[in-house]
């Protein structure tokens, strides 16, 4: 039994929230997200003032996905609302962010400059080796920031590549020298 899906999710003062034909739509100050829930193991139900996620048998993949139907649910709800924001740094000598209209360009010690297109339901924001990855929708902005990082993940010697704010580098130490 999922304790997150046996509770109902309150819909947020200033959101719109739709399911018609297993797409379920919320619409709100920060902008518009859709994603397709539509599994014949798990129903939706939508009142003014809630959404309750329930599981249409008793199976295993009734039971997994009520849970996980739950969480999109809440997700999509506080993207819409609040939205989702995350923070990376750069660290190395000449390594940079730029935003050059909708495309980032990552200088980052390959012998050419790295172009990544932005999403249209993501907004970036740089300042010096700070970039700011901000949207309605926690999986475009996850999945963009993973996208960049991946490009030069922070290798343990040094500390030079991107990283998340707030993340946690074993750094190792160097060879020794003998004397």
């Amino acid at each position: 039994m999922s304790r997150l899906g046996k509770q109902p999710i309150t819909i947020p003062a200033g959101a719109k929230v739709t399911y018609t034909d297993g797409v379920f739509s919320a619409t709100g100050p920060k902008g518009a997200v859709s994603m397709i829930l539509n599994h014949p193991a798990v129903a939706l139900s939508l009142s003014p003032e809630a959404v309750t996620v329930t599981p249409t048998n008793d199976n295993v993949e009734g039971r997994t996905l009520w849970g996980t139907y739950a969480s999109h649910i809440k997700n999509i709800l506080e993207g819409v609302t609040t939205g989702f924001e995350k923070k990376m740094i750069i660290e190395g000598v000449g390594f940079k962010f730029n935003v050059v209209g909708t495309t980032v360009v990552l200088d980052i010690g390959f012998s050419h400059q790295v172009k990544v297109a932005i999403p249209a339901e993501v907004k970036v924001v740089v300042e010096k080796n700070i970039m700011t990855v901000s949207g309605a929708s926690k999986e475009a902005v996850g999945q963009f920031a993973a996208r960049i990082r991946g490009y030069k993940p922070v290798e343990p010697y040094k500390g030079k590549g991107i990283r998340y704010e707030g993340e946690y580098v074993l750094r190792k130490q160097g060879k020794k020298s003998t004397a």
